[in-house]
């Protein structure tokens, strides 16, 4: 029977080494003589900032003993939350993943520490320490699975936000993982989830998906949003400051998801219909700055998305409108800009017009605009596939024009952005186009785009473990 050290025998064999009293270690470690005297002789068991102290007079790094305070303390006690707690904040200070997942592990047979476990999650999620939050809401999740309880379903929508990255194909598990979950939300939470998800659907290019999900939410958002303004409707009212956005956004954000539904199957007319309802808002009744914000920011996506519906329609008129509405933007390098730059690309490519003057005035921003990490699940899903897909719009028009240096300078951001988003659909038509068009390749050109297939490959290799042949 294989025999599990322990922390006080460690420390015994310490001091005897160093031939040190209790006394005196107890001064080093900033602890007095008879909590020393009591842990060595196995009278007192030992919280995790004793374990720290005791590991710094060692000269030992930071957690060595983590795992056997594990053994020690938790697997071989029964479970004390008052001992367990501080250990799992100490150990995402840390960053001692595995250790979180063994306590996770060792405790969750048991549904009474569900809550608390929770409640360190959630603390957790509020300090930026995602990961180890991570790990203890899929430990209350699994625990929970056959429960139906409302915070099943707040740990699926915590874990979906969390695990929602720039790879798309783990996106799309994320969002139909969390689907089931979203109507045992709180009525106002699920506003967010919905949004969340809409976006994430957004940014996969499903619109179908897109549009259910956006009609959902309205209905939803249109019911609350009544009840707010019923007499005697304090209780709503305060359960709306939970949401991240006014509650009229939700109705209005519907409509846009909508129209860039329509847009994205072409059918320009609809489009216009639903930019028509987001961008007449007179029926919103609250007057506070949050709410003119953000009546600003639609009346304003109206604006450009009706020039851009009527262009896609093939009105080339308006284009210079258009230009004339980005450049009224374009004092700030938003995350916007990207979207209605995107926009011309579409048209010139779908009606061959010639916009090398339009891409030259924009130059600077094509060139400067950088991605800023970000919560907002719009900013980390959508933009990113935009940004990639500006650059196949951008190297589709020049290869067409002839002008293969600024072709392929595009064409190798958008085939090595479309493999990191793990877009398999447009990181295809990259590399088609770029087959399309070798001919016309320079030799450094072609050994760059040969480098990353292969990196690709071999990647995969690891990935998959596949068998690599290769000498």
């Amino acid at each position: 029977m294989k025999h599990t050290p322990t922390i006080r025998a460690e420390l015994d064999r310490y001091i005897q080494q160093k031939g040190l009293s209790l006394a005196q270690f107890g001064q080093l470690a900033g602890m007095n003589r008879g909590i020393i005297s009591a842990i060595v002789s196995g009278n007192k068991s030992m919280s995790v900032n004793q374990l720290d102290r005791i590991t710094e007079a060692m000269g030992l790094p930071e957690g060595e003993f983590y795992d056997l305070f594990i053994e020690n303390f938790i697997i071989d006690h029964p479970p004390n939350m008052r001992r367990i707690e501080p250990f799992l904040f100490r150990c995402a200070e840390l960053d001692k993943l595995d250790a979180i997942r063994r306590v996770v592990g060792a405790i969750m047979d048991n549904l009474l520490y569900s809550p608390k476990l929770f409640e360190i999650a959630e603390e957790l999620l509020s300090q930026g320490r995602h990961e180890a939050a991570l790990l203890l809401y899929e430990g209350v999740a699994e625990t929970e699975r056959y429960q139906h309880s409302e915070r099943l379903a707040i740990c699926q929508y915590r874990i979906f936000k969390i695990q929602v990255g720039e790879a798309q194909s783990r996106n799309l598990e994320a969002a139909t993982l969390l689907e089931p979950f979203v109507e045992r939300l709180d009525e106002m939470e699920q506003l967010d989830a919905l949004k969340d998800l809409a976006n994430v659907y957004r940014s996969l290019r499903k619109w179908d998906k897109v549009d259910e999900i956006a009609r959902k939410m309205r209905a939803k958002a249109e019911i609350q949003y009544s009840m707010k303004h019923q007499q005697q409707s304090r209780m709503c009212d305060e359960s709306s400051k939970k949401l991240s956005r006014p509650l009229f956004v939700y109705i209005a954000y519907a409509d846009l998801l909508c129209s860039g539904s329509c847009e994205a199957k072409g059918d320009y007319h609809q489009a216009l219909q639903y930019t028509y309802a987001y961008a007449s808002l007179d029926w919103v009744l609250e007057k506070d700055e949050d709410t003119q914000h953000w009546m600003g920011l639609f009346q304003n996506w109206a604006e450009g998305n009706t020039y851009v519906y009527k262009l896609l329609s093939g009105d080339i008129n308006v284009l210079n409108d258009y230009v004339h509405y980005i450049i009224a933007s374009s004092d700030k390098v938003d995350k916007e800009m990207i979207v209605k730059l995107l926009n011309v690309m579409f048209a010139a490519n779908q009606y061959k017009l010639d916009v090398n003057d339009i891409i030259k005035r924009f130059e600077p921003i094509i060139a400067s605009f950088v991605q800023q990490p970000s919560t907002d699940m719009y900013t980390k899903q959508v933009i990113p596939e935009q940004y990639a897909r500006l650059g196949y719009e951008l190297a589709y028009y020049y290869l067409h024009q002839g002008s293969y240096e600024d072709g392929f300078k595009y064409l190798m951001y958008s085939l090595e952005s479309y493999h990191t988003l793990n877009n398999e659909t447009y990181y295809l038509n990259c590399v088609g186009m770029f087959e399309h068009f070798r001919t016309h390749t320079i030799p450094e050109t072609k050994e760059k785009y040969s480098k990353f297939i292969e990196k690709v490959w071999l990647d995969n290799v690891k990935k998959n473990g596949t068998a690599n042949h290769c000498s």
